[in-house]
Order: structure tokens, then sequence, then C-alpha cells
């Protein structure tokens, strides 16, 4: 699809509204099926891979009420069935359509806590999205109802009304640490504080957010939206302690032992990043996306004139994977002034993890696609990157991932020059609280063994988020922070 301006779609779905306000009411299914999906305003692809403004501007309220009344309001509700953490989806919808946005973002805070969040970053297209009634009836999940953009139009709307924090229960006297500030354990503390219990978040970095701040560039999700919510938790009584590795500043069983914590949840993410193991990986130019993100997201890399970190002033870019971070990468690399990002992936695009709008995003700014690779080895000189060499594959059977398994065709080796590299194929668990933590079970993979309440197998020691699932998304973090908050509650009423 071209790109088209704020101002056409603004006017195009104001003309849609009036058309529907001249239907017969209420709306039939077959004129909501009649409904053309509103197309999401953005910046022009060229003008905005040179910026760090957010790409996606959100929906006109014209577009939004368009797009909720294109929801048919099923009794059995698929799409509640595809969200983690179970939001009232036609509820919500329905009070948008109606122009109640108060009550619609009310609705969604029932269940969900980070709704600006979520709208912008989580993977609809595989949750909430993927079973609407009317994409299936399009047969195109891409014409199903837009929920996480109606989800984000709403929770902006709240903002931009100066929304109160929520309400706390008289003090209990019990004490809670929650490790990490990503979603998991902001979702925590949020629950476990407004049941009156005092929260204290402990945050290794030097800024609190976790992957929401280190990892998700600001074209995606402005940091102006994670703090808002961290302030929100401070007006709450939560305490934020930053620059604390709970592990080596303290370990995790003396936060219970000598600390006077009554129970601990450990939400520290999957942020060990993944490297392929190939000749070359250890030049100067070779970057993890974890590294290369954290220096442009967190310290500001991409402020030549203020920032403090050094970050490589690439001209030619190689990004290794096909997922979402993949895609954060070589979208950086762009605003970061490289001429040319060539994203190198070993499936096809059918294949690949990344949410289909970020690849769009992606090719519309100018990364370059070479699908059916893979780096075989980086090429240098005097112990920096010169180029990469790379295979070419096929696709044979499916693997245990359920995606055809990529082969290799012998003798395709070809070269390109390059003079930088970012790996972004996965992250592991850090071993740090495991190693400092005895008697703590973990798998084969170093995710944090629970039950089904996040119980660990230690007493009053809890965990949720990438450090149990590996990485995953925003929302099911959430829904693992709200299950564990749910049985910490309980544990500390009883």
């Amino acid at each position: 699809m071209s790109w088209r301006s704020p101002d056409e779609l603004r006017a195009t779905a104001r003309v849609e509204w009036a058309r529907i306000q001249a239907l017969a009411q209420p709306v039939k299914a077959r004129d909501r099926l009649a409904i053309p999906p509103q197309e999401m305003p953005a910046q022009e692809p060229l003008a905005r891979a040179r910026n760090m403004q957010e790409v996606a501007l959100g929906y006109f309220e014209e577009q939004a009420r368009v797009e909720a009344v294109r929801c048919l309001q099923c009794k059995n509700a698929p799409c509640v069935a595809g969200c983690p953490v179970r939001i009232d989806i036609p509820r919500f919808i329905a009070a948008i359509a109606s122009g109640e946005m108060a009550k619609a973002i009310a609705i969604i805070k029932e269940t969900s806590l980070l709704p600006a969040v979520c709208g912008r970053v989580c993977p609809q297209e595989t949750q909430c999205q993927e079973p609407c009634t009317v994409g299936k009836s399009h047969k195109r999940v891409d014409k199903a109802v837009s929920i996480g953009r109606l989800e984000r139009y709403v929770a902006d709307w709240e903002r931009a009304q100066g929304a109160a924090p929520p309400a706390v229960a008289p003090a209990t006297g019990k004490k809670v640490a929650v490790v990490g500030s990503g979603p998991a354990g902001i979702t925590v503390a949020a629950d476990v504080r407004r049941a009156g219990h005092a929260v204290v978040l402990f945050e290794a970095f030097h800024k609190p957010g976790g992957v929401l701040v280190y990892g998700i560039p600001e074209f995606r999700l402005p940091k102006s939206i994670v703090q808002a919510e961290l302030d929100t938790l401070k007006q709450m009584g939560v305490e934020i302690r930053t620059n604390f590795l709970v592990g080596r500043t303290r370990k995790l069983t003396d936060l219970l032992a000598k600390d006077g914590f009554d129970a601990v949840f450990i939400g520290s993410g999957a942020g060990l990043p993944k490297f392929m193991n190939i000749e070359g990986e250890n030049l100067v130019g070779v970057y993890s996306a974890n590294e290369y993100l954290t220096r442009s997201n967190l310290m500001k890399a991409y402020d030549r004139v203020h920032a403090v970190t050094p970050i490589h002033a690439a001209q030619r870019v190689a990004v290794l994977g096909g997922g979402n971070v993949a895609m954060d990468a070589a979208r950086t690399a762009l605003r970061l002034g490289a001429r040319e990002v060539h994203l190198i992936y070993r499936r096809t695009e059918v294949e690949m993890p990344a949410r289909v709008e970020e690849v769009a995003h992606a090719r519309e700014e100018g990364v370059q696609f070479h699908l059916l690779q893979n780096a075989k080895r980086i090429l240098g000189e005097n112990g920096k990157v010169t180029g990469i060499e790379c295979l070419r594959y096929e696709l044979g059977e499916p693997d245990a991932s359920g995606r055809r398994r990529p082969v290799e065709i012998p003798g395709s080796e070809f070269q390109m020059p390059m003079d930088a590299v970012i790996v972004a194929i996965g992250n592991e668990s850090n071993p740090l609280i495991e190693q400092t933590t005895p008697g703590l079970a973990v798998d084969k993979y170093g995710h944090i063994v629970t039950d089904e309440n996040g119980c660990t197998s230690i007493p009053n020691v809890f965990a949720g988020g990438d450090i149990v699932l590996g990485a995953a998304t925003v929302i099911l973090a959430m829904g693992e922070g709200r299950r564990a908050a749910a049985a910490i509650n309980r544990l500390l009423a009883g």
C-alpha cells in the first residue's frame, strides 16, 4: 500500500463516517463488513527514516469510530480468547463507536495496565486479531478489526486528559521486592501496590523501564509514554531504585532474610544476546542487537551532539535475523546515518517472526531484504569489519517451530562489502540470579521454573515474563505478572 498523508486519511474517514451515520441503525453485519479498514496515519517513509520521532501517528477520532463500527460484536468474542490478558474487546470497541472514550479505556484497564504500550508494540495479528470474525470473513488477517490501534487511540486520549493514578488500599505492613522494571515488573508493582503492600522496584540500569526503554526504539515507542507509566507507579507510592543489580548489589535471598521483604518477584527479562559463533564475530564493528539498541535507545547515541556513548558511524550495515529486534536494529541503523542497510534472513518473508507492520515499515524506509541467505563468516582487515560472506538457502521440511527448515545450497557462497554487522538472532536469560541463588530451579535454557501462579522453587519467591517464557511479547509478560501478583496478594493476605 502506498503512503497516504494524514490529512487525506482523515478526510476519507470523515466521508465514511457520514455514510455510516446515514445507514439504518443499528448497523447490520453486512454493512459493517463493507466498511474499509482504517489505515494508520504515519510519517512519510523517507523523511521518517532519518529522524527518531514516532512513525505511526495514531488514529484521528473519525478513523477510530469508523474502525470501531467494523466490529461485529460477536457473542462468542474469539478476539478475547486471543488476548493474553483477556481484555473485553467487543465492549471497549462498542464504547469507542458510540464516542464514550472514558468508558472504553476504563474497560481496557480492568485487565490491562499498559494499553498505550501494548497498542503500539504487541503483535495483534498473531493474538487478538488473528481469530477476528471480520478478518475471517475477508479471509485476510490484515482486514480484521484493528484492535491494537483502537487500544492505542483511547490510551492516548486518556493520557491527554490527565488520568488520575489508581486507588491504593490501606497499608498492610507487608513489603514486596520487584526485580526488573520491564512490563512484567511494572504490572506486578502496580497490582501489589493497589492491594496496600509496600513495593520497591529494583532496576539494574540507570533508568527504569526495562526492555521498553533499552530495547524498543523511540520511533516505535516514545519514552515519554513509558515514563508516564513509571510516574504513575511513583504517584501510587512505589519506590524505584536504579543501578541495583540483584545478584551482585544484593543477593536475592538477602532481600527476604535480611532486608525485611515478605515476597520477591523476579521479572529480569531475557537480556543475554545470542551469537552465531562464526568466524569474525570478534571484529570491531560487530554488535549484538542488544548493545546496538541500548546505545541508541537508553544512551541516545543518535544525538551525536549531546550523547557521550560511542557508536560506529557505519555506512553499509548488515543485520542478521528476521524478528522484531532485527527490524528495530535495521531501522535504527538508517536513523544513525547508514547509507545502506541489508537485512539477511535464512528463510522467506512468510516465516519471519517480525510483525507484518514492522516489516512493511522497514521496506518503505529503504531497508534491503536478502531472503534465503545467511552469514557464513564476517570478513575483516586490521581487526575491523570489511564485509560478510553469505550462503544461499532453500526451504526443506518443517522443523520443531513449525516453520520450514532452511537448507544450505552447497557452493553458493558470495560476499558483500560491509563496515558493520548487527547480530539479532535472539536472547537468552542472564544466568546471574540463577548462579547467586542456591535452590532456584531453572530449565535447560536457564529459564526460571514456576507453577501456574508464578511460584518458584523457593518459598515467597515468584517469577514471570521473559525470565520464565524466554523472549516473548509485552502482553504475555504482563499476563505472567498479573498471575504472579494475584498469587502474592493471596499469600500476603493469609
